[in-house]
């Protein structure tokens, strides 16, 4: 009964583990049993078990050999046995490695970590994005979810690829959602604005019901399906067209200065952000408040009140206790 547990565990190891158990286990049986037959030449144990690893790997150190025939037939039949088998696991494992990285180019493997950001969609804005990331040297690790992909070189990109719909619970558990921090929904460049959007809102109620705690960054494509994207369940929502209305409004009243340029700088290099106002700063000017935050190394520029975001309010301008402040430093 016992002895057929250990059968049906040991095959149901993988191959790797089975075979390393097998050469570990015939190693020591020939050398327990050279040191048996020759405890001159073989004083201890680990003695007899070194000379079958070193003769079954055919290295031969000629450290240890044995000098009785019986002895010499042992290392025949070692060398026959163990020999192959140790070629065998080396051909396996090999083999295994080629595979495991043959699949994980092509998105077959799942992701085992956790604290990372699972970007849905392999586009320009998500390469942009990984090599700015890249650039800032993040350590956070990136998964990314594409169906349109069939491979994606791990030692090349340095992300995790997973092939599959993003709307799939197996996708999704394979990308290890449930332990992720961050989701970008991209939006997808082959569909049209009102069906992108559509897919992108699909997304996110997959995502919400797989980890109701994720913090979801999500791009909207059209003004109306903004309300949806948030009962969907994302956190913030970037309207990438609007974004690009707005640079090509600027240049064209700056047909001297790279004002796009100067812009995506800003976003790569600075990050907004947006606090409660702090207590000593409540009934205070915007200009003693704006003094303090340069002393501090960032640059306030306007204030939230009431859900309305005021930029550059005059420097008389009082704050209250109730305001938020917006304000930029510089990304590490």
């Amino acid at each position: 009964m016992l002895w057929n547990k250990w059968i049906q565990f040991y095959f149901h190891l993988p191959i790797i583990v089975r075979l390393l158990l097998s050469v570990c286990l015939i190693m020591t049986s020939f050398g327990f049993i050279i040191h048996i037959l020759e405890p001159i030449h073989f004083p201890t144990t680990f003695d007899g078990i070194w000379w079958a690893f070193v003769t079954g790997s055919t290295v031969g150190y000629g450290d240890y050999v044995p000098l009785s025939n019986i002895g010499k037939i042992i290392g025949i039949l070692l060398i026959l046995a163990g020999g192959g088998l140790v070629t065998f696991y080396m051909a396996t494992l090999s083999a295994g490695t080629i595979k495991h990285e043959k699949s994980l180019t092509e998105g077959k493997i799942s992701f085992k970590g956790s604290g990372h950001i699972i970007l849905i969609g392999w586009n320009e804005r998500t390469k942009q994005l990984i090599r700015m990331m890249k650039d800032k040297q993040m350590k956070t690790d990136i998964v990314l979810i594409d169906h349109s992909l069939n491979k994606l070189s791990y030692r090349n990109n340095m992300i995790h690829f997973i092939h599959g719909q993003p709307t799939s619970d197996e996708i999704l558990s394979k990308a290890n959602i449930e332990k992720a921090h961050y989701i970008v929904i991209t939006a997808d460049p082959s569909l049209s604005e009102d069906e992108a959007d559509r897919q992108t809102i699909l997304n996110i109620i997959a995502a919400r019901g797989n980890n109701p705690s994720v913090h979801i960054i999500s791009e909207i494509l059209t003004e109306i399906q903004q309300k949806n994207a948030l009962r969907a369940g994302t956190n913030a929502i970037i309207r990438s067209n609007d974004f690009m209305s707005s640079l090509i409004y600027q240049a064209l009243f700056q047909k001297n200065i790279q004002v796009t340029d100067i812009i995506a700088k800003t976003l790569e290099e600075q990050q907004f952000c947006i606090n409660p106002i702090d207590n000593n700063m409540i009934n205070q000017s915007f200009y003693h408040c704006t003094r303090q935050f340069l002393e501090d190394g960032k640059s306030l520029i306007g204030i939230v009140r009431e859900d309305e975001i005021i930029l550059h309010p005059p420097f008389s301008f009082i704050t209250d206790k109730a305001d938020q402040f917006i304000f930029l430093k510089a990304i590490k």
